[in-house]
């Protein structure tokens, strides 16, 4: 019997593989970064040929590690980075670089196709995300015609890399369902719409095979095998959005149930077995993730990148007395941030570097922090980040119980949930439990299960989660800590209020 699962993780700053058994236990993982380009204020792009060669590498590395024949692998899927939109030719070759999701520079696209308001618009929150795939492919018509015209197919990054393996063009009803305004119970794609905003020909553009998560889509090309030193024929199963799979990675299935999956972004993954409307997050999604499902998704567009931001420019003492130790920069960093009290001593940081996703939904927004004096350290700062962060995650739980949907408890994971002092701000700001699992490498592992339902292992994602599930321990709220971040999340939202006009005028500056 083939006993383990290949599971590969394109991520925003790298791309992950990662190799588990059939009971959710990591063996081994292998990373390599690549470059994101910013070409203008507001735009993110990334080379795709870049996912494929750091695939390649990562691989057969992680290969080596686990010490594992290409035999023994079962089955592969993946998990991507949603909303980064890639025209190509009809061979798969990139005719522009990927716009990825931090790419906010089709906002006046997304804007108009808000104010048509379409039925459809409903189940994405009222509203269109100049993230998406509709508004991008929208401002490519307009502002690089030549390459729409010329472009055979304008997809995802899932679809691009399912290509890759398969040679076969499929559509991950994750993603659509998600991201691309399609609505299953309601029949699919709003043609109507689309043939409103002057896109009546971008469905021709779109491979018309939809799978669902974890559906066969077809063995490893002989090409695609020779390049990652796996096994021609290898089953390869239908993956999906980072975050989603994260969800699943995590077992956070049930209602009430919140998987919180703390990357470059943060993503606020919730199912309910009916739609709720208007609370400010997106969705309701239609059976996105599981069937008889809808999926409501909360976002903070920059909470690990701020993070990391912070580690790039300011932490380069820092980083040499870590180098000294022996230890990584942000465990010393941590360790100097737990010593500063809740509230950051008067610190209030807005975490809308990139703009605000959710509940705001608003693109033009930007990053702020005040209450700044002599006495704060850098130490000061980062916990404000970690503290606005939070107050973000606070804001959308809040959003959601206004209409009736309370998160009892949250399941975390992704790379943030590495850092032991933000988990426990984050349950101290919410008052809301934290759960770790075993491993919390939830993406690459929802990757996995997808793999082991594609491969027949097990039947559907519920058994697949009792099987390779396993949770590690609880983060609780400390009471004592409730009266300083309830007084400072009130600043966190009044700040907003008074800064939004000046926000919005210095965009439109930029």
């Amino acid at each position: 019997m083939k006993n383990y699962l290949l599971g590969i993780d394109v991520g925003t700053q790298s791309l992950r593989v990662g190799i588990f058994d059939l009971q959710g236990k990591s063996l081994a993982f292998s990373s390599k970064s690549y470059e994101t380009y910013y070409p203008h204020v507001s735009w993110a792009e990334q080379n795709p040929m870049d996912w494929w060669a750091c695939a390649k590498v990562c691989t057969r590395e992680v290969l080596k590690k686990a010490d594992i024949s290409p035999d023994d692998i079962a089955g592969i899927s993946i998990d991507t980075f949603s909303c980064t939109v890639l025209p190509v030719d009809e061979n798969g070759t990139p005719l522009h670089n990927a716009v990825i999701w931090m790419d906010i520079r089709a906002v006046k696209e997304a804007e108009e196709i808000t104010a048509t308001g379409h039925p459809y618009l409903k189940y994405a929150g009222d509203w269109v995300s100049p993230e998406w795939m509709i508004p991008k492919a929208l401002w490519f018509k307009r502002h690089k015609p030549d390459i729409y015209k010329k472009s055979a197919k304008f997809i995802e990054c899932t679809d691009w890399m399912t290509y890759k393996l398969t040679g076969k063009w499929t559509l991950s009803l994750d993603h659509i369902a998600s991201k691309w305004n399609y609505v299953k119970s309601e029949g699919g794609f709003p043609q109507d719409l689309m043939e409103k905003v002057g896109l009546e020909d971008l469905m021709e553009k779109w491979p018309k095979e939809i799978k669902a998560l974890g559906e066969y889509v077809g063995g490893l090309t002989k090409q695609a095998a020779e390049e990652l030193g796996l096994k021609e024929g290898t089953p390869v199963a239908q993956g999906g959005i980072d975050a989603h799979l994260g969800m699943i990675g995590l077992g956070a299935v049930e209602t009430g149930d919140m998987a919180l999956i703390m990357g470059s972004s943060t993503c606020h993954m919730a199912l309910s077995p009916i739609p709720v409307f208007g609370s400010g997050v997106w969705g309701p999604f239609d059976e996105a993730i599981i069937p008889g499902n809808w999926v409501m998704e909360g976002g903070q567009t920059s909470t690990g990148s701020i993070v990391k931001w912070f580690k790039d420019n300011f932490a380069y003492k820092e980083e040499e007395e870590a180098r000294q130790k022996g230890v990584s920069v942000y465990t010393l960093l941590d360790e100097k941030a737990a010593q500063i009290p809740a509230g950051s001593e008067g610190l209030v940081l807005l975490d809308y570097f990139q703009g605000n996703r959710s509940p705001l939904r608003d693109p033009k927004a930007r990053g702020a922090i005040w209450g700044l004096g002599l006495k704060h350290r850098g130490e000061h700062i980062l916990r404000a980040i970690y503290e606005g962060t939070a107050y973000g995650t606070r804001f959308i739980l809040e959003a959601l119980k206004e209409k009736n949907f309370t998160v009892e408890k949250i399941y975390a994971g992704g790379g943030g949930a590495q850092s032991k002092l933000w988990l426990k701000i984050h349950a101290d700001v919410c008052q809301t439990p934290i759960i770790l699992t075993e491993d919390t490498e939830s993406m690459a592992l929802g990757a996995a299960m997808c793999a082991a339902v594609g491969a027949g292992i097990y039947k559907d994602f519920k058994e697949a989660a009792k099987n390779m599930v396993k949770v590690k321990t609880k983060i609780m709220p400390d009471l004592a800590n409730k009266d300083a971040y309830d007084f400072y999340f009130d600043k966190y939202k009044r700040t907003y209020e008074h800064l939004k006009d000046l926000m919005h005028e210095m965009y439109e500056r930029a």
